[in-house]
This record gives structure tokens, sequence and C-alpha cells, in this order.
């Protein structure tokens, strides 16, 4: 599986961006597909994800309100679209899959195996 992440950039707080995630090689059946973030100096956190089969969604709490993942099984593409944007939210925004994954580990960066190369977003303020 590779992934490919694009649609970051620079907004102004309480804009919107809408991140892309164009999913490659072999046909997922089931596990996680996520979004995490990593801010400066911080570690790589969860941000949004949900169960491939069954479709069942989860937020981190910053998020939730503001924040929609959602995908497109024809195009093969996972999306976060992000409103309302906080200078809070800038970070580098990598996509994820974990074919395998189970849903008590949908928020567990380290249960994905398949990482996208990460967009930039920057809120300013």
């Amino acid at each position: 599986v590779q992934l490919q992440a694009s649609g970051g950039g620079l907004v102004q707080t309480g804009g919107s961006l809408r991140l892309s995630c164009a999913l490659s090689g072999r046909t997922l059946n089931g596990g996680n597909m996520g979004w995490f973030r990593q801010a400066p100096g911080k570690e790589r956190d969860f941000v949004a994800g949900f169960r491939w089969n069954g479709g069942s969604t989860f937020y981190t709490d910053s998020v939730k309100g503001r924040f929609t993942i959602s995908r497109d099984n024809a195009k093969r593409t996972l999306y976060l679209q992000m409103n309302s944007l906080k200078p809070e939210d800038t970070a580098v925004y990598y996509c994820a899959a974990a074919p395998r994954g189970i849903l008590s580990t949908v928020r567990t960066a380290t249960a994905y195996d398949y990482w996208g190369q990460g967009t930039e977003v920057t809120v300013s303020s």
C-alpha cells in the first residue's frame, strides 16, 4: 500500500483546508485508516480515523465539530476536511493505513503499517 498526501498550505485562523490521501497498491479490505499530525518538537498525534468496514469514525477532542474524515472508494482517496482552523492546528499531517488494525488501536500511531509522506498545514493568527 502506498499513500500520497496533499492539500496542505497556509491559511488564516478560521479558514478551511481539505487534505487528500491517495491510495495505490493492493486494495484494503479491512482495518483502520487515519490522519495524524505532528507539530514541531512534539509527538505524532491522532487526529481522525475510521474503521474500513463499518464506517465508524473517531476524532480527537480538539477537532470534533471542525474536522471531518471521509473517503471516496471509487477514487481510492481519503479526505480530511478541516474547518474553523486555529493556530494550534499547525502541523505536518500524515495519512496512515493499518490493514489488520483492530478497533482498540485506531488512535494508536504505532499500530499503523503504512504512512504517507506528510503535508504541512500552517494556520496564521
